[in-house]
């Protein structure tokens, strides 16, 4: 994942890529243009509430492990919604601009008095709540929470990303657990949504020598659990694929043919007025055309760190 500047403060320097994250996989596959703008040009895009939701309700999950067992209860991880959401404002100020009268969530009559922003916190309890009647976090005790994950496949590349919650069984299996805030997808995209999980398992096998028994997906908006458990051949097809998207990647680096890819997502897509598919023009390509783009770049920010829970990666449902 790769945090993107807020609104009104200038992009980072433009450098090549030199990793591949969960996240920016799925936005090459999406669209190229759209990989181009967010991780090569680094665009800024403002935050949504769908976005700023699902990044409290990822950091209420986690934090209510800090608490003993018996204390993980509803009550509890509900009065963690305002004190996550303060402590993100306090982090991101910007976000305030969510909830006046001409922020996105507007609707009229009460938007700047706070109804707006007490119907959005609501919400966020209401997630959190359901994810008691999907897993039982007294009976649980991650062996990681918010790991951040990186390795180096035999070809050079470089995998990253953060895994929300890893548990370790007794015996020694490994399971990875991602949490969404959006509904579950229809079971003909299911494979789409588990290429994250897949990607995670990849890099903690390269990382432990183990593959991870069990991949599951939490979705907190539709009250859905799903599973799948991978062997060596999903492993060695997901690298096979991710070898394969990144020499696209390469590739493109190198001309700066950057070709956008209509699809149903474009609506969703903060960078339309750029987008030749919708009559503008992209920014000048800021890398110089080079005649190979190397696996291992002397420095560049690359992909930046990894992502963080307080940059609204995703918004709610997304994958990755």
């Amino acid at each position: 994942m790769v945090s993107h500047p807020a609104p009104g403060k200038a992009p980072s320097p433009a450098s090549p890529p030199n990793s591949l994250s969960p996240s920016r996989a799925a936005d090459f596959m999406q669209c190229p243009l759209l990989y181009r703008f967010r991780v090569i040009d680094r665009l800024p895009e403002k935050p949504t509430p769908a976005a700023t939701r699902g990044t409290v309700v990822h950091a209420v999950l986690e934090r209510l492990f800090d608490a003993p067992a018996a204390e993980r209860s509803v009550r509890r991880a509900r009065s963690l919604v305002v004190r996550e959401w303060e402590r993100l404002l306090a982090k991101r100020p910007e976000l305030a601009e969510l909830f006046t009268e001409d922020g996105p969530e507007a609707r009229g009559e009460g938007a700047a008095d706070g109804t707006e922003l007490a119907r959005w916190l609501a919400r966020a309890e209401e997630l959190v709540e359901r994810w008691f009647s999907l897993e039982d976090p007294t009976r649980l005790e991650p062996a990681e929470r918010e790991l951040f994950v990186e390795a180096r496949l035999e070809s050079g590349l470089r995998l990253r990303g953060i895994i929300d919650r890893v548990d370790v069984a007794p015996t020694g299996e490994v399971r990875i657990v991602d949490y969404k805030t959006g509904k579950a997808p229809r079971p003909e995209y299911a494979a789409e949504a588990l290429f994250q999980m897949k990607f995670y398992a990849l890099v903690l096998w390269r990382l432990r020598g183990t593959i991870p028994r069990r991949l599951q997906l939490v979705y907190l908006g539709s009250a859905d659990v799903l599973t799948y458990d991978p062997d060596e051949n999903d492993l060695r097809g997901v690298e096979r694929k991710l070898l394969a998207l990144w020499e696209a990647i390469r590739q493109a680096t190198e001309t700066g043919d950057w070709r956008p890819r209509p699809g149903p997502l474009c609506g969703w897509c903060a960078h339309q007025a750029l987008c030749p598919e919708f009559g503008g023009t992209p920014p000048p390509y800021p890398l110089m055309i080079q005649p190979r783009l190397p696996l291992e770049p002397d420095g560049g920010a690359g992909e930046g760190t990894g992502g963080s829970p307080g940059a609204l990666p995703e918004a709610e449902g997304a994958a990755g």
